[in-house]
């Protein structure tokens, strides 16, 4: 119990020495050691270290899960060592609300069959994506974590130690210069200044060598940042190639689907329909990825329509084909933009077809001895 209360007085008085040199230091008071310039860089070059580290490793998790109440979940997970539950990714979930709407609303039209075709395509994506968070969050965020719960705490406490070990150097310093002042004021009791200056000197020198001890320390702790950034850009490789496989992945999927929506929406008017022809896949290299990005087909546009003057002469000219004219049922009011095209009413019963070299998204529409141009979204196709 004694010893308990001495260590206990000791620890307080070191405590109260320390608080006062912090504070003499802050009002000017007193001198401080300054560490070297190569030292102060290391310690910079660490702090920016832990804050980019801090910063890239949110972002990312952001990235993989926008969902900031998902996040908070794997987090409390992750503290209590339990593991995290699976989750369905928004690709899957959309997947599943499609194939439901097409089971209800018949997966025999063309809505409902393309529902389910497009359900196939995001249920892959879905599987694509989780792939993806969870080889990134191996060879990426854990390295990052790592190091900040890890390393970075290894260095935070030396760096205290560090800290209170200066301060004692400089309070030993401090009680020096002290007893040297009295001693040179001191007449008759000069034995008394002596031994007050060697004690002082000792504990400087005890102090000297516990702050240069602790600086090595630190110093080595603080060099080996070039290390973790080594590391680092391992990591960061690791998951720009996840990342690359990913989005390869997605594009070969969302290829797949649009040649199936191609193919299906030709099959509408058989014979006489021409959509736009797709170029074949190039194939995808995981050594160079960007070869794909580079090379991938451009969707027909708006620009692909003829001009409204050219299209109205040719409809003037053009007769319906003997076959592939089909009835259609309008779904929507439509208010024609032009004389090229033909206004529509709700529940109206056309006909329509196509003509070689049209835009896949629109038809020719006939009523009575009226002609012109429909969009196939206002329309429902009949048998």
């Amino acid at each position: 119990m004694d010893f308990n209360m001495k260590k206990l007085a000791s620890d307080a008085g070191i405590f109260f020495t320390r608080a006062v040199q912090f504070t003499e230091e802050k009002f000017g008071q007193a001198e401080k050691t300054e560490l070297d310039a190569h030292f102060e860089n290391l310690l910079a070059r660490a702090d920016s270290t832990k804050n980019w580290t801090e910063k890239i490793l949110r972002q990312t998790e952001v990235l993989l899960q926008p969902n900031p109440s998902a996040r908070v979940e794997e987090f409390l997970y992750e503290k209590l060592d339990r593991k995290v539950p699976s989750r369905v990714t928004n690709g899957e979930l959309l997947a599943q609300y499609m194939a439901e709407a097409a089971s209800e609303l018949g997966p025999t039209t063309p809505y409902g069959k393309t529902l389910i075709k497009v359900a196939e395509a995001e249920k892959r994506l879905g599987a694509a994506e989780r792939d993806f968070i969870h080889t990134a969050s191996i060879n990426f965020l854990t390295p990052l974590r790592n190091f900040l719960e890890g390393d970075w705490k290894t260095i935070s406490k030396e760096r205290r130690l560090l800290q209170n070990r200066r301060l004692d150097l400089d309070a030993c310093k401090a009680r020096l210069k002290k007893a040297k002042a009295a001693e040179a004021k001191a007449t008759c009791e000069g034995d008394l200044w002596n031994d007050e200056v060697d004690k002082a000197e000792q504990e400087l020198r005890v102090a000297q060598t516990e702050f240069d001890r602790q600086a090595e320390v630190t110093r080595l702790l603080l060099e080996g940042i070039s290390s973790t950034h080594v590391n680092h850009l391992r990591c960061l490789h690791e998951f720009v190639e996840s990342q690359t496989t990913y989005y390869a992945q997605c594009y070969r999927h969302m290829l797949d689907l649009q040649k199936q929506l191609g193919s299906s929406q030709g099959a509408i008017f058989p014979g006489t329909f021409v959509g736009t022809t797709e170029p074949a896949s190039p194939p995808l290299s995981s050594s160079s990825p960007t070869t794909a990005a580079a090379t991938m087909p451009v969707g027909p546009s708006v620009a692909g329509l003829a001009p409204p003057g050219e299209a109205a002469l040719c409809l003037e000219e053009v007769s319906p084909p003997a076959s592939g004219t089909r009835k259609a049922r309008v779904l929507y009011d439509y208010e024609a933009a032009d004389s090229s095209e033909l206004a529509l009413l709700a529940d109206e019963l056309i006909t329509v077809y196509s003509l070689p070299g049209m835009d896949p998204d629109w038809l020719i529409g006939e009523r009575g001895n009226k002609k012109g141009k429909v969009p196939v979204t206002y329309l429902e196709l009949l048998s």
